[in-house]
């Protein structure tokens, strides 16, 4: 929800009318910012935190448990996906909006923006989504395979979203039905605004100008929050502190991988600050109280300028907060594009690669959070990439870019 939020508050500061069309796990978070707000109901983020979304979102068990468990839930979302696409179609119609700016998931946004071209920008936080580039292929597969192969994964990937539109469109009361052919020109010029900084991802040259990348784009979420005095007493007794996350995600085992993560923490002596937020890791009962400070959410913004490392997920929003705050960063990645940010940030020399949530053993951590925390040279390289992102300030072209 992240960048949409901000881009809602740019807007609204601008004197437009904001609208949030999001599950209702969310409706508190536009409201708080003064956005309308409508509902995509609950069974969404519901599925998400079911057993079965667990096991795809937070990994378990075999390669072929896993493919089974992709393809469980891709039936049982699929009745689920053309009933979000009609919820969409009837909130638009209900509203009828100037501009839309949305999400590849939300299938609706692309047709409105068939039927008004110029007025729907599609927004992504992370990159290879519908524009081909040469040196990576499609987020689908997250690979580099050659210029030839990697613009044709994108190929293969927006057939699906073709048809993906055709079957969550076909009962709505369109004016006309749309052929593959249409969506596919739609799909290629409609305006987009990828929000990630040029730092970590280099806009090609061979991009329409319809397709900006135009910085990480966040709201200011400390104003309300103040940190508990035994926060404090514990940081000012640890000068060098690392921050372990994995935000919003969760897994089957929370328990297991909390237990692998103190275990190698505490075999190097890392003071580290816990966050169970997502509950993808959980407070034990018994712990070195010393060592590890457990806090159930903290706003990142108010405590990446006081850590030295972060050890996260790899969501976009937190890969780009670590690097705009000049973290020594490794990710443990769960799900598709965060592994695209495990490479990337490896490649941009801000930490070493991490082993993925169903590799994670305490063997494999401790030698790399050693590495993390004693290699000078990540700490050097997030300081001259958040430097870069200093400098950044793209406010005022992404109100114009979907307003005009």
């Amino acid at each position: 929800m992240e960048p949409f939020l901000a881009i809602a508050d740019l807007l609204k500061a601008a004197g437009h009318d904001t609208i949030c069309l999001f599950p209702e796990q969310f409706r508190a978070l536009a409201e708080a910012g003064g956005h309308g707000f409508e509902t995509l109901g609950p069974e969404f983020m519901d599925l998400l935190e079911s057993p079965l979304g667990k096991i795809v979102m937070g990994g378990s068990g075999t390669p072929w448990q896993k493919i089974r468990s992709y393809a469980k839930l891709a039936r049982v979302f699929a009745p689920m996906r053309r009933v979000l696409a009609e919820r969409q179609h009837a909130c638009v119609a209900r509203v009828q909006p100037d501009r839309i700016v949305h999400h590849a998931k939300t299938i609706y946004g692309f047709v409105w923006g068939m039927q008004h071209p110029g007025k729907a920008t599609l927004v992504s936080p992370v990159p290879y989504m519908l524009h081909a580039t040469d040196h990576h292929s499609h987020i689908a597969f997250s690979r580099k395979w050659g210029k030839a192969l990697n613009r044709a994964s994108y190929g293969l990937a927006n057939f699906g979203l073709v048809k993906a539109i055709q079957s969550d469109t076909k009962n709505m009361p369109l004016p006309e039905k749309l052929s593959g052919s249409t969506i596919k020109k739609a799909l290629r010029s409609q305006q987009a605004i990828y929000t990630i900084s040029p730092a970590l991802f280099a806009r090609p040259d061979y991009w329409g100008s319809h397709v900006r990348v135009l910085g990480y784009q966040e709201r200011n979420k400390t104003l309300n929050w103040a940190p508990p005095p035994e926060l404090e007493a514990w940081l000012e007794r640890h000068p060098k502190v690392l921050l372990f996350t994995f935000g919003s995600m969760t897994n089957p085992e929370p328990g297991r991988k909390t237990d692998i993560v103190l275990a190698a923490l505490a075999r190097l002596g890392i003071p580290a600050i816990i966050n169970t937020a997502g509950g993808g890791l959980v407070r034990p009962d018994t712990y070195d109280s010393n060592q590890f400070y457990f806090v159930e959410g903290i706003p990142y913004d108010w405590i990446l300028p006081r850590v030295y490392a972060l050890v996260h997920h790899g969501g976009s929003g937190t890969t780009h907060l670590g690097v705009k705050y000049g973290c020594a960063s490794m990710v443990v990645p769960h799900i598709i594009d965060q592994f695209m940010w495990n490479r990337t940030l490896a490649e941009l020399g801000v930490g070493p690669k991490g082993p993925g949530i169903t590799k994670i053993s305490e063997a494999r951590l401790t030698p790399l959070l050693g590495d993390l925390w004693e290699n000078p040279a990540y700490k050097a390289r997030a300081g001259e990439l958040a430097a870069r992102m200093a400098r950044e300030d793209f406010a005022s072209e992404v109100v114009r870019q979907i307003a005009g």
